[in-house]
């Protein structure tokens, strides 16, 4: 089985940290591997950054459908940003670590909260949750006021910020599970479980589990109608994309071929 990772921002220090912790979870007869997209920010941290992301997250979903024969696609960003439309560019099953991470912790916990990064950066969260439905086992989404990069460059000062919007939430908040809305937070998640006695995700780790099992069970991406390929159309101005490559993979290819 084959995995493949994709961190949408271009920091690659965090892509190796994800990439570190996933092959830690997954099983040994599991090949995962992690990638930076060659375009888009060097963190995401608002709607512009997730927008930029996007072009480069599905560029590598393609290159890994159609080149590196990947079984499953992790976009490891909590935002998921792209993950509709890389649904619709591979007939394998692609996970967000956002919809993981939340998938996760209504298995085990009936309220979480979720503390990720700039203040600005929570408006994005909230359309996450609510995009998944989770509202109402949501009990806050709280913000440690630091950047992505910031949590690279003092460690010590982001525990303690996550640490202490941890408290918050389950003092104030009643969260009984604790997700860490960042996945440049994975270096976090055992200090946290420490300290603060109460389940804590990343969403990385349940992202590998659940495409394990999606291979496994054989479970592809549906291609009846919201998530088939795209219509074969002109784009202009992303050289990065060939013409006819959003269209199909090799393996659609050859059954189209067959059926004619």
């Amino acid at each position: 089985m084959k995995i493949k990772m994709i961190n949408p921002n271009t920091t690659f220090s965090m892509t190796k940290s994800v990439e570190e912790l996933a092959k830690k979870v997954a099983r040994k007869d599991t090949e995962v591997y992690a990638v930076s997209p060659k375009t888009g920010p060097d963190s995401i941290e608002c709607y512009l950054d997730e927008y930029l992301a996007i072009p480069g997250v599905i560029k590598e979903v393609i290159k890994g459908d159609r080149e590196e024969g990947a079984d499953a696609f992790i976009i490891a960003c909590f935002g998921d940003p792209g993950l509709q439309a890389a649904r619709e560019v591979t007939d394998k099953p692609v996970l967000g670590i956002a919809e993981s991470a939340i998938t996760a912790a209504k298995f085990i916990a009936p309220y979480f909260s979720i503390i990720s990064v700039l203040d600005r950066s929570r408006k994005v969260t909230e359309d996450v949750v609510s995009n998944y439905g989770a509202e109402k086992f949501c009990r806050s989404i709280r913000s440690t006021g630091l950047s992505v990069l910031e949590f690279g460059k003092n460690r010590e000062k982001g525990l303690k910020a996550l640490e202490l919007q941890s408290e918050l939430a389950i003092k104030e908040d009643g969260a009984e599970c604790i997700l860490l809305g960042c996945a440049g937070f994975v270096d976090f998640v055992e200090a946290l479980k420490n300290r603060l006695g109460i389940p804590v995700l990343d969403g990385v780790m349940p992202a590998v589990k659940f495409a394990e099992a999606m291979a496994d069970m054989r479970l592809g991406t549906s291609k009846f109608s919201t998530w088939n390929y795209p219509e074969n159309k002109e784009i202009k101005g992303f050289p990065m994309f060939k013409p006819g490559e959003l269209k199909f993979s090799k393996a659609t290819e050859r059954k189209e071929k067959e059926k004619r």
